[in-house]
Formats: structure tokens, C-alpha cells, sequence
């Protein structure tokens, strides 16, 4: 897959259709950049532009808008409830496909540089960018806001990393850097801007001062009044949401407020979520209510509704969750084509897709079946005896299906970065690179059938005890599901075998010659004699 890394700048304009239009437009006319999301704000007079690209595509995106916005925004007319230092305030560079944090701190860099060359304007780096530890933090670059500039960068400890250390009315300074992502997150409360604040100096990392710190950890907050809802926020970035989750912020404030009389009426994600962040939420509600769901639509679907994240306006997922918006931008995947096209394509005269990109195929298609047996029993009356197990026994299926459908893309694209080595020209000085690129594709081809094996190697314990216990009526759907899994690690076995005995690298070979043993694997998938007796119970639902 290509490189892909995410940018967020934060512009200090709000309020204006045309100007934020005319950012978005120089965004999305950068050949490369792929614009997701345009989150416009007027009481924070500020709008959040998320577009992601190749780093090279990204940089020449945020240059453009930067352009644009110049003779667009005046700070000196600016006024918002955000914090700010600039007409262009913050751009921060975030991976998220094929990238590391390096790669990120390299586009930051060379954002700056180009930024201060072109505009002349005094650029500072933060996060995984900064330079001095005291400018790691975002609010410590932004200490004293716009209108701290002038005396600020007359002090040496100031000097800005890239650009004149001279006030630019208009436009202020910008802050860019490299991030993890961040979740913009306000809890919407029916109080005054001081009561919010109040609950927001409770929670976040940073608490009232050093000697009273807050509650959750990489989290920032305030509080502010939207006049254009008639309510106030608890405005937060929460900077590691796997360290501390969005349902965490959400209930900490919910009972901070409780103390405080005062009614949460739902909240609000800026920009965009990561699809895991709206998991991890699903799983603790499901866990705290004893809920059983099993479709990722559904837990997101129960997700907006404890959070109440449509309470300012609609939450559509394909629009608001990162990874749907990035799958829009690609180029259309296997696994997105209809089954006549996808079983074309494997008929044409290409070498992939081919037996790997099939053998994921069917395997997730057996992990299907697991799944349907599962729900085809679960929730009967005639089995209500056995919904534990089937709680059980549904999701391994249900995510294996899901991981497996991955497989039918990666093994093509294994396959593909062997044939473009292959193809780079021989007898020249790239000689050895070609026989570098080329040993190194034969070990992804590899790769990637050991993974769909040992994937539905887990699932034989499961399909065993589920013939044991499933719906009758479903027995000769778990036939096909057994029949399907052991072809697959059959045509995982034989991809293996084809491509290891290419590669030179002995270590390599010793450390999968486990894969020898994976025909082992295939006596598992015998159907005992009992199989889906649960049905024989009762004949009426």
C-alpha cells in the first residue's frame, strides 16, 4: 500500500464561507491530497482542515493553503474563544499508512522551512518535531497567544525554529510539528462558560497549576460558551486515546457535572475519530451493560448513541472516522470489487491476484459460515440454553472474517512488489538492488500465506465445539465452512512452498520451516458424527 500521512492544519478563520472554501479549494487542487474533512467553527472563529497524501503531496498541500490564507486572514481583526497564534495557528503531520513518526518530522521540517521561505513568517515545531523540550507541548509554544508575539519574539529563549524572529501583524506565527493522532473531543453541557472551565481545569492532564494537577493523563481542556448552540463545552484534545480512551473523558465529565447539577446534552468529535477509538467506546459500554454485539456498524451505531455525538448535527460514520474516509481515497481494493468482477480478474492473464489472494477469499468466507451458523443459533428460543457459548464462539468468526479479507489484498500486493522487482533492469549498477528487491518480495509472498495458516489455525478448537452445539438446520453450512478453511491453508501450504525455495536466506527459511508442518492442521477439519445436535432439542423456534 502507498504512503500516507495525515495533516490537520488549523486555520484562524471560522466564520467567513469564503475563505474557508477557498483554503479547502487549494487543498483539494494539490495533485496527491485527498481533503476529508472541513470542520468550521464560528465561536472559536477557526476551522480544522483534515487532508492526508503522500508526504511530499501533503507538504506542497499545506504550502497552498498557507498561500491562500495570507492575504485572507488578518489577525489583528481576529477574535475567537480558541487559543491562537496565527492566521495558519497550527499544522501538525500525523502517520497513518506505511509511515513512521520520522517521516513526519521530516515533512514538518521542510514544511517550516519552505513556509518561512516563501511567507517570511516565524514558524515554530512542537510535538515529536520540537527541537527544545520546553516546546514539546502545544499550549507551552502557544503560552500568551497572539497577543504575547511582540515581546515574545524579542526574547532569544523565542527565537523562532525556522523564519525572522520579527512580528507579522497579519499573520502572527504558526506552530507545525509531528503527532500521534488526536482526538478532538467537547462534552455539551447546559451551563455557563465558568462551570465548564471549571470541570475542564478537574479533568485535564495539566489541572489548575504544578502543585494541582488533573485527573486524566494526555488530556487538555477548557471550557468556553457556543453561542450558536446556546450551550457550553468542555472542550478537549485528547492526545493518546489509547492511553486515555474518549468514553473515559466522557464519563469523568458526565460525573464531575452530576456534582455540579448540571445536564450533559450529548458532545462533539471536531474533525475526525480513529475507527479504534470508536471500538474501544463500543467494548465498554457492551462490557458495562453486558451487551452482545458483533458488527462493527452496529457498535458504532451504539457508540453515537451513548455519546450522543449526533447532538449538534448528524455523525455519519463514512464522513467522521478516519479509516472510512482513507479507504474512499484508494484505489479500488479486491475485496471492494463484486464477486463477477473479483472472480474475473483472477481469471485474467495477470498473476494476481492468484491462488493466495483466493485461498483468503475462501477462508473468509469458511470464517463467514462460522459466524452465520453462530447467529442462526443464537437469540433462539429453542436454544436459549446455549447463548453464552454462542456469545463465545461468534466473534473469533466473525473477526477472523474480517482479518482474512484483508489477506485477499495483501497477498496480491506481496505478490505485485516481487514482480516489480523483477522487473527493474538486470546487468546494471542497481544489480544488486534488484536482487535485494527481489528477495525481499519473495519473503512478503511468504509471508503472508504463513499468517492466513496460522489465522485459521485458531478457528478449529471453535468450529469443533460449534458442530458440537450449533442449529442443526446449519449442518451442511458447517461442512462447507470446514471444506473451505482446509482448502485455504491447503493453497497456503503450496504458496509457501513455491516461493521459499527461492530465497537464499537460510536464517529466513529455518525460522518458517514450521510451515511443513501446516498439512498436520488439515485433520482437524473431521466433522464428528454429533454433529449440530442442539437443534435436535425442539423442532419449533
Amino acid at each position: 500500500m502507498s504512503k500516507l500521512v495525515e495533516c490537520v492544519p488549523n486555520f484562524s478563520e471560522g466564520r467567513n464561507k469564503e475563505v474557508i472554501d477557498a483554503i479547502a479549494d487549494a487543498i483539494s487542487n494539490t495533485e496527491g491530497c485527498s481533503l476529508l474533512d472541513v470542520d468550521p467553527g464560528a465561536s472559536t472563529n477557526r476551522t480544522v482542515y483534515t487532508f492526508v497524501g503522500s508526504p511530499e503531496a501533503v507538504v506542497e498541500g499545506a504550502l497552498n493553503a498557507a498561500r491562500t490564507a495570507s492575504p485572507l486572514i488578518d489577525m489583528t481583526k481576529h477574535s475567537g474563544e480558541h487559543p491562537r497564534t496565527g492566521a495558519m495557528d497550527v499544522c501538525p503531520f500525523i502517520p497513518v499508512q506505511n509511515t513512521s513518526m520520522e517521516d513526519c518530522v521530516t515533512c514538518a521540517n521542510l514544511f517550516a522551512q519552505r513556509l518561512s521561505d516563501d511567507l517570511h513568517v516565524p514558524v515554530y515545531l512542537y510535538g515529536e518535531a520540537a527541537r527544545k523540550e520546553s516546546r514539546r507541548s502545544l499550549p507551552a509554544v502557544r503560552a500568551g497567544e497572539y497577543e504575547a508575539l511582540p515581546e515574545k519574539l524579542k526574547k532569544s529563549e523565542w527565537a523562532p525554529d525556522f523564519g525572522p524572529a520579527t512580528f507579522v501583524p497579519s499573520w502572527g506565527a504558526t506552530v507545525t510539528g509531528a503527532r500521534k493522532f488526536l482526538v478532538a473531543y467537547n462534552v455539551n453541557l447546559l451551563s455557563t462558560k465558568e462551570q465548564a472551565h471549571r470541570i475542564a481545569l478537574d479533568i485535564r492532564e495539566q489541572g489548575r497549576g504544578k502543585d494541582q494537577p488533573g485527573l486524566l493523563k494526555k488530556v487538555q481542556g477548557m471550557g468556553w460558551y457556543l453561542d450558536e448552540a446556546s450551550l457550553a463545552q468542555v472542550s478537549t484534545n485528547i492526545l493518546d486515546f489509547e492511553l486515555t480512551p474518549v468514553h473515559t473523558v466522557y464519563e469523568e465529565i458526565c460525573r464531575f457535572a452530576k456534582e455540579l447539577s448540571l445536564p450533559v446534552v450529548g458532545s462533539q468529535i471536531v474533525g475526525l475519530i480513529p475507527l479504534k477509538a470508536m471500538l474501544d467506546c463500543a467494548d465498554f459500554y457492551m462490557q458495562k451493560e453486558n451487551l452482545f454485539i458483533v458488527e462493527e456498524e452496529h457498535k458504532v451505531r451504539l457508540v453515537i448513541s451513548k455519546l450522543g455525538l449526533d447532538s449538534l448535527g448528524p455523525f455519519v460514520p463514512k464522513e467522521r472516522i478516519i479509516e472510512y474516509m482513507v479507504d474512499n481515497t484508494q484505489e479500488n481494493h479486491l475485496v471492494s470489487q463484486p464477486l463477477q468482477q473479483f472472480v474475473r480478474s483472477v481469471g485474467a492473464r495477470t498473476a494476481a491476484p492468484g491462488g493466495g489472494s483466493v485461498s483468503a477469499a475462501v477462508a473468509a468466507m469458511g470464517a463467514a459460515l462460522g459466524a452465520m451458523v453462530g447467529q442462526m443459533t443464537y437469540g433462539k428460543r429453542q436454544f436459549e440454553s446455549l447463548d453464552c457459548t454462542m456469545r463465545r464462539l461468534i466473534p473469533p468468526f466473525h473477526q477472523a472474517m474480517n482479518d482474512l479479507l484483508v489477506m485477499v489484498d495483501t497477498d496480491s500486493s506481496a505478490f505485485n512488489s516481487y514482480m516489480a522487482a523483477l522487473k527493474m533492469p538486470k546487468n546494471s549498477p542497481d544489480e544488486v538492488k534488484r536482487d535485494t528487491a527481489m528477495q525481499d518480495g519473495l519473503k512478503k509472498a511468504v509471508g503472508v500465506p504463513i499468517s492466513l495458516a496460522e489465522r485459521v489455525n485458531l478457528l478449529w478448537p471453535c468450529l469443533k465445539e460449534l458442530v458440537l452445539y450449533g442449529n442443526v438446520a446449519c449442518k451442511s453450512d458447517l461442512q462447507v465452512a470446514a471444506k473451505a478453511l482446509e482448502t485455504a491453508v491447503f493453497g497456503a501450504y503450496f504458496n509457501v512452498i513455491i516461493n521459499l525455495k527461492d530465497i537464499r536466506d537460510e536464517s529466513f527459511k529455518l525460522a518458517v520451516s514450521k510451515v511443513y508442518k501446516i498439512q498436520s492442521l488439515l485433520t482437524a477439519t473431521k466433522i464428528p458424527s454429533t454433529c449440530c445436535t442442539a437443534g435436535r432439542a425442539s423442532k419449533s423456534e
